[in-house]
């Protein structure tokens, strides 16, 4: 035995896939996948640091997180984000006291996607569909700040709405949950209500939202890379925005 001590072992240790000095990622196989660079594998333990560094972020790594200092380097993004609202938000408030009332309606959108965010389950649907209203709902406040009234943009609201809502459901087939059924058909039904109604709003948004049904149904398990995945929703978002142009100048 103590003759072996010093003999390396005859197959591939653990690490043999890694460089000298580079521990493998926690999950990677030795042999499968080569090992990634430092910086890699210091990102994979400490996921938080790819983050964007968002107040949602800051309010989930002071709950989830085993690091202390994981949330502290939030402190300054999240108060810099703080302090641009308050600064651009005051004159605004001043100049149309209305918004508060916008404000006071989204806020318990807000306060789910931060129970959501503490709770550390930000991909969970019911939040995903809570941040996807106010965000439409933000064409109503735009409309009417710049003069308009709200029944003119009513319909582009909704029709946003019915849109953006259906990218949380579609999102989730084609990468997290590609494999559910549920979600398959969830997204599927929710689309082709989505064409009736967008059909009511206006007969010509009945074309876009023809299309999203399409994808919705022929684009499931084509295995499609989350690139281009968010490239086709980016086209189909600029689809929707030249109908509603034209329809609605």
């Amino acid at each position: 035995m103590s003759g072996r001590r010093g003999q390396r072992p005859r197959g591939p240790g653990p690490d043999a896939c890694a460089a000298p000095g580079i521990v493998p990622a926690p999950g990677v196989r030795p042999g499968i996948v080569t090992a990634p660079a430092p910086a890699t594998v210091s990102a994979a333990r400490r996921p938080e640091a790819t983050q964007a560094a968002t107040p949602s972020r800051w309010v989930r790594l002071r709950r989830a997180s085993r690091n202390p200092r994981a949330a502290a380097r939030h402190h300054r993004p999240a108060l810099a984000f703080a302090t641009a609202v308050l600064a651009l938000g005051l004159p605004l408030l001043a100049a149309a006291p209305w918004l508060l009332v916008a404000a006071a309606l989204m806020a318990p959108f807000l306060a789910v996607n931060v129970l959501h965010a503490r709770r550390n389950r930000e991909r969970a649907l019911v939040n995903g569909l809570a941040a996807v209203v106010p965000a439409c709902g933000m064409l109503l406040v735009a409309h009417r700040a710049g003069g308009g009234t709200l029944a003119e943009e009513l319909a582009p609201a909704l029709a946003c709405l019915l849109y953006f809502a259906g990218t949380v459901p579609y999102g989730k087939t084609m990468i997290r949950e590609r494999r559910s059924e549920a979600y398959r058909r969830g997204s599927v039904a929710h689309h082709a209500a989505a064409l009736v109604a967008a059909a009511l709003l206006d007969p010509w948004l009945a074309v876009p939202s023809a299309c999203y049904l399409a994808r919705a149904a022929a684009l499931l398990g084509r295995g499609l890379k989350v690139a281009v995945v968010g490239a086709a929703e980016v086209g189909c978002s600029v689809l929707l925005l030249g109908f509603l142009v034209a329809l609605h100048g």
